[in-house]
């Protein structure tokens, strides 16, 4: 929080988006309906009462949320081209970074609110006991989610020119979040199951948040500019 009053325009960025969001609620709802379609197909496909199914759980909360968050992030920075309001901020005193950690944040907590909503749905649907440790979950989704906000938002503004960034964006952002993907993954069915320790997976995706936020926050405003 000491950060952000530091940096007072990437709160103003994170204000304007989710009073955008608030009332328009677009991106909220294709969100969920998203996740909700992913978990509901496959509850139709598997027998919630097997208890082979605990094996698979993790990956599809995984897909669902992926999933979730691509209808979001191919929009991300649609509002910033209408009027010419990306052209006006690139004006501005503010720093790029501002910008862009002022929108992985709020699509980071719109995505965080949509998984809150799909938990106890995903439990009662999969017939869910965890048998590990299940406060574990409360650091490898936040992290899992970061990860795939983070890239999203950095890719989705690479390919905003682009005629065809809705299909542009996820063959650019699955490749480079495949090891974040596994890693959540694995970790996530490790702790429901209890078979073995996710602590070295969720060492792994913390490192990957580490560097490629990093990695995002160096290229941003050459990316930035170069839309210009």
């Amino acid at each position: 929080m000491s950060i952000l009053r530091r940096r007072p325009y990437i709160l103003a960025h994170l204000a304007k988006d989710l009073k955008i969001e608030w009332r328009s609620k677009d991106s909220a709802n294709a969100m969920l309906f998203f996740a909700l379609l992913v978990v509901a197909i496959f509850s139709l496909a598997f027998d919630p009462t097997n208890p082979y199914l605990h094996k698979f759980t993790g990956a599809i909360l995984c897909v669902a949320i992926m999933f979730a968050a691509m209808s979001a992030l191919n929009q991300v920075w649609a509002r910033e081209l209408n009027n010419q309001v990306l052209d006006a901020q690139r004006m501005t005193n503010a720093s790029a970074n501002d910008l862009f950690i002022g929108k992985v944040l709020a699509n980071f907590i719109l995505l965080t609110v949509v998984e809150i909503i799909l938990a106890p749905l995903f439990v009662i649907f999969y017939n869910l006991n965890v048998i590990g440790q299940a406060w574990q979950l409360a650091i490898v989704i936040p992290l899992g989610t970061w990860a795939l906000i983070v890239n999203g938002v950095f890719f989705a503004a690479l390919s905003i020119r682009s005629r065809s960034r809705e299909m542009l964006l996820p063959l650019i952002l699955l490749p480079i979040f495949i090891p974040a993907l596994l890693a959540m993954v694995m970790s996530t069915t490790a702790i429901i199951t209890g078979a073995s320790d996710p602590i070295l997976w969720i060492k792994m995706l913390a490192v990957y948040d580490i560097i490629f936020t990093t990695v995002c926050l160096l290229l941003f405003d050459t990316v930035l500019h170069a839309e210009g």
